[in-house]
């Protein structure tokens, strides 16, 4: 195995159209050793599409930067856990920024590479990095610089489970959390079926309290969805701006076939016409021929 981890970082290094031929190398020296279990392993790794690559490249390079993204990635997926609406807001916030930053920065090391991604390949680039948050394999391949292919498109960390009893908190100082009524606190304020004067007046500020918190709580879960909602119509956002670039692009190219086919449709007409012509004058240099002979 340690040989074909090896074999992999060498491949996954390689520019897109060298993977091929150097994979096949590899896999023909180990198949010429003997060692047929690992020409086969060898022989089944995928070749990169261009954004799989460059976010490879990206890894590479800066390994502290993507061990920093898989923290970010790690905090996000606390935060969905103990359903921590403010943290996840401000966190779905960072992701968003330093993601489009590390595929900006993607970009240039392709170029730097020979290599230039079109703005659709950048967004390919951005859904990578979002997928890999959501995946800890391939965030584990991702950042070794051996991911083989693109992960399934994440939205959220829907696999990540509340923790058991888990609901939104607000921030509160620890003497706060201390007077925090809890449940046999709150069963005993509960208000009785025919409750004196006296003990209204004593209930009435922790219902107010309950009241609060509730409100707080509410308040908390409203964060949490706001920010899945920015998370989405981001993403929404960027595949459609991918789309619109892409669209943009084929009309474009649309437009240069149009073109070329005019070209060609006139030089097929001209071509006719040499044609028609040329058998003209086949025919008479025949018939002038047979003339010929005949006299």
């Amino acid at each position: 195995m340690a040989d074909i981890d090896a074999v992999a970082a060498e491949l996954y290094g390689l520019r897109p159209e060298e993977f091929t031929a150097a994979r096949d190398a590899h896999a023909a020296a180990a198949r010429k050793a003997g060692r047929r279990a690992e020409a086969k392993d060898i022989a089944a790794l995928h070749k990169p599409t261009l954004a799989v690559w460059a976010a490879n490249r990206l890894a590479r390079a800066d390994a502290d930067k993507a061990g920093r993204l898989l923290e970010l990635g790690e905090g996000l997926r606390e935060a969905h856990r103990t359903l921590s609406g403010e943290e996840l807001r401000k966190l779905s916030h960072q992701q968003h920024v330093v993601i489009a930053a590390m595929a900006g920065e993607a970009r240039r090391l392709a170029g730097e590479a020979g290599l230039d991604l079109s703005a659709v390949v950048q967004r390919e680039v951005e859904q990578i990095l979002r997928s890999v948050l959501a995946d800890p394999e391939a965030a584990g391949a991702w950042v070794r610089g051996v991911l083989a292919k693109a992960p399934p498109p994440a939205v959220g960390f829907a696999d990540v489970a509340p923790e058991p009893g888990a609901t939104p908190r607000p921030p509160m100082a620890e003497a706060e959390r201390e007077r925090e009524p809890g449940p046999e606190r709150e069963r005993e304020a509960e208000p009785k079926r025919e409750p004196k004067p006296k003990r209204e007046r004593e209930s009435k500020p922790k219902a107010d309290a309950r009241e609060a918190e509730r409100t707080r709580r509410r308040a908390e879960l409203a964060e949490e969805v706001l920010a899945r909602a920015e998370t989405e119509r981001a993403q929404a956002r960027t595949g459609l701006e991918a789309l619109d670039e892409e669209i943009g692009l084929l009309e474009a190219r649309l437009e240069r076939a149009r073109e070329e086919r005019e070209r060609l449709a006139a030089a097929a007409e001209a071509a006719d016409r040499r044609h028609r012509e040329a058998v003209r004058e086949a025919k008479a240099a025949r018939a002038a021929a047979r003339k010929a002979g005949d006299r």
